[in-house]
């Protein structure tokens, strides 16, 4: 049971390189808000994240590493010198408020649109609908039938990931994080249902890691190893391709048994996103995700999905995670870990103003302090 006067999230810990001052993090959150020509970051994101740089640790949102991984609209980049000035001003603003923030690198493959690439069908594993939908700029469309990636094309993606992660570190990150998981490109060449290839990327689990570790391996010698960490794991919808079969575990205790070869920063583990009680991942339901992968992941855990500050405290009280990823609390609440401290009542998202172009429902929910008495 929890001691009244010991929060575990509000615990200093050392992750990488980074001394953080609790393990309460902020999930990675797509808010649309890069409606320009550069799809650049602007001063509202550095206003945006400043505002919440009590986090322990800040993700920010998916980035898109090439303009061929772009999958979402109004989204930013990491493959230009506009966008590296554009950070640059938002890793500045995190920083001088105490802060510290990684950029999550990001391809969405299949999950994009042929709204984003002049007509093209999207890049992926192979000629799989993941049917799932695309955020374009005239809304939600289905997915279509994607393109298979070439060699070569793997090749450049491959580098369009060492390009990100060394225009992160010349942002003024403190480190990045892969996003390899949910129904991203990585996920589509580890899924048998959405990767058909003979080649060397496909078939066999360690032909369909191989992209992953390979831009793992690239991100690791751009950045360093304590300034990298990764998002993988079996969680997903469980809609469409994105069923789980009785491949989809040991995939991913293949993949995050070695990531321990690495000694990364960190991994986030997404728990159960929907009901896996009829499904082969049955068991990971609950606390399931986080004891099972503790059992032979050596590094960091930062657990992530649905918890609030009573589950936190208890799963880091368990040893069965480090730290804590919160999402939709940190939309409403930028001031979460002194909220936490104290117990206090926590504002609710304004759901129609999570994604948008302006100021309001981004950046101004008050702080504790300054709501009135």
């Amino acid at each position: 049971m929890e001691h009244p006067n010991r929060q575990p999230l509000l615990e200093p810990i050392r992750i990488g390189g980074l001394d953080l001052p609790n393990r309460i993090v902020m999930a990675p959150l797509t808010r649309m808000r890069a409606a320009n020509p550069e799809h650049a970051p602007t001063a509202l994101h550095a206003d945006y994240y400043a505002q919440r740089a009590s986090a322990g640790l800040i993700i920010s949102e998916g980035v898109f590493v090439s303009p061929d991984g772009f999958g979402w609209a109004d989204v930013p980049g990491l493959w230009s010198d506009a966008q590296v000035r554009g950070w640059h001003a938002v890793t500045d603003a995190v920083h001088r408020a105490g802060g510290r923030i990684v950029a999550q690198l990001w391809h969405t493959g299949s999950i994009g649109h042929p709204d984003f690439l002049g007509g093209a069908a999207p890049p992926s594993a192979s000629a799989v609908n993941p049917e799932q939908q695309s955020v374009t700029a005239f809304g939600r469309k289905d997915t279509v039938v994607p393109r298979p990636m070439t060699r070569d094309e793997i090749r450049r993606t491959v580098a369009d990931f060492g390009r990100a992660a060394r225009n992160a570190i010349a942002a003024g990150f403190d480190g990045v994080q892969i996003q390899g998981g949910y129904h991203y490109l990585f996920n589509q060449f580890l899924n048998v249902r959405t990767n058909l290839r003979t080649d060397e990327y496909g078939g066999s689990v360690e032909n369909r890691a191989r992209f992953l570790f390979e831009v793992v391996e690239t991100v690791v010698e751009a950045a360093g190893a304590q300034r990298t960490g990764i998002k993988t794991g079996p969680a997903t919808s469980e809609t469409g391709a994105f069923v789980s079969t009785d491949e989809t575990l040991a995939t991913s205790d293949y993949v995050i048994g070695r990531l321990n070869e690495f000694d990364l920063s960190h991994l986030l583990l997404m728990g159960a996103m929907t009901d896996l009680s009829a499904t082969p991942l049955a068991g990971l339901a609950g606390d399931g995700m986080f004891r099972h992968f503790r059992g032979f992941y050596r590094g960091k855990i930062i657990a992530n999905v649905d918890l609030d500050r009573v589950n936190g405290n208890r799963l880091i009280d368990a040893g069965l995670v480090d730290m804590v990823a919160f999402g939709r609390p940190f939309i409403a609440n930028p001031d979460l870990p002194e909220r936490f401290a104290v117990d206090a009542p926590l504002a609710e998202v304004v759901w129609p103003t999570v994604y948008g172009s302006t100021a309001h429902g981004y950046t101004d929910y008050p702080a504790l302090q300054t709501l009135p008495a």
